[in-house]
């Protein structure tokens, strides 16, 4: 019997491994792979061009997630108004609901989720323009 200290993510774990004696597993020996036949080559398609408008970032300041977890409900659109202490969206984590609230008012430029999207904690759920 073998004992070792493992340290997984800081934590020191001691691990006990038993030898085991006895014949070993035979290991099949390699076989040699056919030449393969030469493929065509055709070129890629070309990559779609973007707009211009499309690549400037929304106007306003973020509501991001607190925590990782699945959007439940949207609350609000791009061009509603909001207030102080609103909820704007519902944000499902440790099989809770959680709602999540504007700490500024004013109106929403965009909405970068979807309901079932799963987000990490900070990813940016509105953006809002005050």
């Amino acid at each position: 019997m073998k004992n070792y200290r493992v340290t997984v993510n800081g934590t020191a774990y001691d691990v006990s491994v038993e030898e085991v004696s006895g014949p070993a597993a035979p290991v099949p020996a390699p076989v040699p792979a056919a030449p393969a036949a030469p493929m065509p080559v055709t070129p890629a398609p070309a990559a779609p061009v973007t707009p211009a408008a499309a690549l400037v970032p929304p106007v306003g300041q973020a509501i991001a997630a607190p925590m990782p977890g699945v959007i439940l409900d949207i609350k609000v659109s791009a061009g509603d108004r909001v207030t102080n202490n609103q909820v704007v969206v519902l944000l499902e984590a440790m099989k809770m609901e959680n709602e999540i609230i504007t700490d500024i008012e004013g109106t929403v430029t965009a909405v970068h989720v979807t309901k079932g999207s799963a987000v990490n904690a900070g990813d940016a759920l509105i953006s809002v323009a005050g």
